[in-house]
C-alpha cells in the first residue's frame, strides 16, 4: 500500500516535521527511497522473514520510515512506548525476542540499553541521533544516517520482494495493561489493511475524500494511532504533521490546519475546559452565545429542537462557530475519539460549536478500528457507531460485545492460554459490555471485568460515573470504588487550575497537603460531587471520598500510556484508605 502510494504521489510532500521555528518536509519519493534503503540494511545485517525488530521512538518522520523498513525486510515491528521503565523493556524484548532495536536518542537509550545488555537476543542496536554508547561488548551498533544512505536501496527492487501475504505477522503490540503485564498482540497485515479500508470507506462515502492532513500526537506505539494516525492517512495519500508535543498542540492546530484529527477523550475533556475559560473572559456575550450553542445543541442531540431556537441558531452559526472553527485550523473534517469511553455531554458540548465529532470503538486485539461514528447513520454520542464495513458485531447471552472478520488478531504472541479465552470460534471476546440500537449503532455500557458489584448484588458502570466526576471544574480525575461493599466511595484528584483559583479567592495558601485538610476545600468539592449525585441513581452515588496524593500521571503508573486509569494500581495506593472510609 505505501509503496503504491509513493509512485502516485511522487515529489508531494508527506511527512512534516518543525525544525528550527519551521515546518520541513519529506516528499513520498524520498521516504520510499529511505524505506527502501533501511530494508536493504536490514537484510544485508542478516535479519529474516518473521524476526522482530523493537522500535522505541518518540512520533516523528523516522517513526513512519522504520516502521515500513522493517516490514518491508519482511520483519516484524515491535512498538514499545517512550515512557517504558527499564523493567517494561526488558519484558518485551525477552517476551518477543526482538533479535534488533531502533532507538530515537540518547535520553530513550538510557532505559532501553540496560535491558538490551541484560538480555540474550538483541544484538542489534540503531541510533536515529546520534549518542554515546559506552562499551557495547557484543552489540552491533549502527547509525541510521548510513542505513537510509540513497545509495543502498532500490525502490523497485524492494518493492518486488516486499512478498508478505496479509495473513502474514506485520507488528507485535503490547497492551498498555491496565490490569497487569502487558501482552503481545499480533497484528497481521490483512488486519491493518481491513481497518485502513473501513476507516477510508467513511471518509469518501461520509465527507467526501480530498487532499487530507493529519496531524499526529498521540504515542505511534499505541494501535489507535499506529493504524488512524499512520496507516490510514498513507492509505488515504495524506500529508501527516507531528505535533511537537501537548503543551503545543493549539498552535500545531492553528497552524497546520488538520482535516482529520485522531484524539482521546481525555484531550478533549482538556479542551473543554480551556475552550469555556477563555470564552468567559472574552465578555458575558460570548459566554451567552457559548451557553446557547451547547443549549440548542443538546436539543438536537435529543431530537428536541423547535423552530423557536431557529435564530439563536442563526446568531450562534454565523457570529461563534467560524471563531471556534478558525482556532482548529478553520478546514477540520473531522475530530475522531478513541482509546477509552466517552462523555456523551463532551460529544454534544463539541459538535454544538460547529467541529464534527466522531467517536469511534475498538481494541488492540481488531488492528483497533470495530465501529465508528458516521453521520450518515446519524451522530448519537451515546454511541460509537455501526461496524466497519465487513465487520460481523454481535451481542452475547451476558452482554457482552462479540467481534469477527479480517481485523481481529491472530492471539497473543506466545500466550495460548490467554487466546484461548479471547478467541472462541472466531469470535473476539471484548470484554465490553454493549447493546446494538435499531440503527445498527453500538452502544457501550461498560467494561465486563470493571463492573462493581455491591454488597446487594446491584452492578454499577464506573467509567459512567467517573466521566461525569471529571466533568466538573473542581475534580480532573476519578476512580470509584464500592465492589461488595454498601455504597460507592471514590478516590479525586481536584483540578490545579480550579484549586489556584480557590486559593486566590478564600485568601488560602496553595499547600495541597494543607488543603486536603481544610474543611472548606473539601466542602467545595463535596459540592461538586452532590451535583453529580442528582443524575446518578441511589446505587450509583458517592456517598464519601478521599483526595488523591497527587494526579494520576503515566510516570507513577497509575494511567496506561493511553490515558486509561490502572484500577489494580490505584487500589494498591489506596485501598486502605477507602477501606477506612466504610468504618466510621
Amino acid at each position: 500500500m505505501f509503496f503504491t502510494r509513493a509512485r502516485e504521489k511522487g515529489d508531494a510532500p508527506f511527512l512534516w516535521h518543525k525544525e528550527d521555528g519551521g515546518w520541513q518536509s519529506m516528499s513520498w519519493a524520498e521516504a520510499a527511497q529511505q524505506v527502501a534503503s533501511l530494508a536493504t540494511s536490514l537484510r544485508a545485517m542478516g535479519l529474516r522473514k518473521g524476526d522482530r525488530v523493537m522500535l522505541v521512538s518518540e512520533n516523528r518522520p523516522e517513526w513512519c520510515i522504520a516502521d515500513l523498513g522493517i516490514m518491508a525486510a519482511g520483519c516484524v515491528t515491535v512498538p514499545t512506548y517512550v515512557t517504558n521503565t527499564e523493567r517494561d523493556h526488558q519484558h518485551i524484548l525477552e517476551n518477543s525476542g526482538a533479535c534488533a532495536v531502533v532507538v530515537s536518542t540518547a535520553k530513550l537509550a538510557k532505559t532501553l540499553m540496560p535491558a538490551v545488555l541484560r538480555g540474550s537476543a538483541a544484538r542489534i542496536v540503531i541510533a536515529i541521533e546520534d549518542f554515546r554508547l559506552g562499551q557495547p561488548g557484543s552489540i552491533d551498533f549502527h547509525h541510521w544516517a548510513d542505513l537510509i544512505a540513497p545509495d543502498r536501496g532500490d525502490v523497485a527492487k524492494v518493492t518486488a520482494e516486499a512478498t508478505a501475504q496479509r495473513g502474514d505477522l506485520a507488528c507485535i503490540i503490547y497492551t498498555s495493561g491496565t490490569g497487569g503485564a502487558p501482552r503481545g498482540v499480533m497484528q497481521h497485515h490483512g488486519a491493518i489493511l481491513h481497518n485502513v479500508n473501513g476507516c477510508c470507506t467513511v471518509i469518501s462515502e461520509d465527507f467526501g475524500w480530498e487532499d487530507e492532513v493529519f496531524l499526529s500526537f498521540l504515542p505511534l506505539s499505541h494501535a489507535y494511532e499506529h493504524t488512524g494516525g499512520q496507516h490510514f492517512p498513507i492509505g488515504l495519500g495524506a500529508q501527516i504533521y507531528y505535533s511537537e508535543g501537548l503543551d503545543k498542540l493549539a498552535s500545531n492546530i492553528e497552524e497546520t490546519r488538520p482535516t482529520i484529527m485522531v484524539v482521546v477523550p481525555r484531550l478533549f475533556e482538556v479542551l473543554r475546559t480551556r475552550i469555556t475559560k477563555a470564552i468567559e473572559k472574552q465578555g458575558k456575550l460570548s459566554s451567552y452565545l457559548l451557553d446557547r450553542a451547547v443549549s440548542i445543541g443538546g436539543k438536537e442531540a435529543a431530537g428536541s429542537a423547535s423552530a423557536l431556537d431557529l435564530p439563536m441558531r442563526l446568531i450562534v452559526n454565523s457570529l461563534f462557530k467560524p471563531k471556534i472553527g478558525k482556532k482548529f485550523g478553520g478546514r477540520m473534517k473531522a475530530m475522531v475519539s478513541g482509546g477509552a469511553p466517552l462523555n456523551p455531554e463532551v460529544g454534544t458540548f463539541f459538535s454544538s460549536i460547529g467541529l464534527t465529532f466522531l467517536q469511534g470503538y475498538g481494541q488492540t486485539e481488531a488492528a483497533p478500528v470495530i465501529s465508528c461514528n458516521r453521520p450518515a447513520a446519524g451522530l448519537k454520542h451515546d454511541t460509537v457507531g455501526p461496524p466497519l464495513v465487513d465487520t460481523e458485531v454481535r451481542i452475547a447471552e451476558d452482554g457482552e460485545i462479540l467481534v469477527r472478520g479480517e481485523l481481529v488478531m491472530h492471539g497473543y504472541w506466545r500466550n495460548e492460554e490467554e487466546t484461548a479465552r479471547v478467541l472462541k470460534d472466531g469470535w473476539l471476546h471484548t470484554g465490553d459490555i454493549g447493546v446494538i440500537d435499531a440503527k445498527g449503532r453500538i452502544q457501550i455500557t461498560d467494561r465486563k471485568k470493571d463492573i462493581i458489584v455491591n454488597d446487594k448484588g446491584d452492578n454499577v458502570a464506573p467509567q459512567k460515573v467517573e466521566g461525569m466526576l471529571t466533568l466538573q471544574n473542581e475534580i480532573v480525575q476519578a476512580m470509584i470504588a464500592g465492589d461488595r461493599r454498601p455504597y460507592m466511595t471514590a478516590v479525586i484528584v481536584p483540578d490545579p487550575e480550579w484549586t489556584a483559583e480557590w486559593c486566590a479567592k478564600t485568601g488560602s495558601g496553595c499547600n495541597f497537603e494543607k488543603l486536603k485538610a481544610n474543611h472548606e476545600y473539601r466542602a467545595a468539592i463535596g459540592a461538586a460531587v452532590e451535583r453529580v449525585n442528582k443524575d446518578l441513581s441511589v446505587t450509583e452515588r458517592i456517598r464519601r471520598f478521599i483526595i488523591a496524593d497527587g494526579p494520576f500521571t503515566i510516570e507513577n503508573e497509575q494511567l496506561t500510556p493511553s490515558l486509561k486509569i490502572r484500577r489494580h494500581v490505584l487500589r494498591a495506593v489506596y485501598g486502605e484508605r477507602l477501606d477506612a472510609l466504610y468504618k466510621h
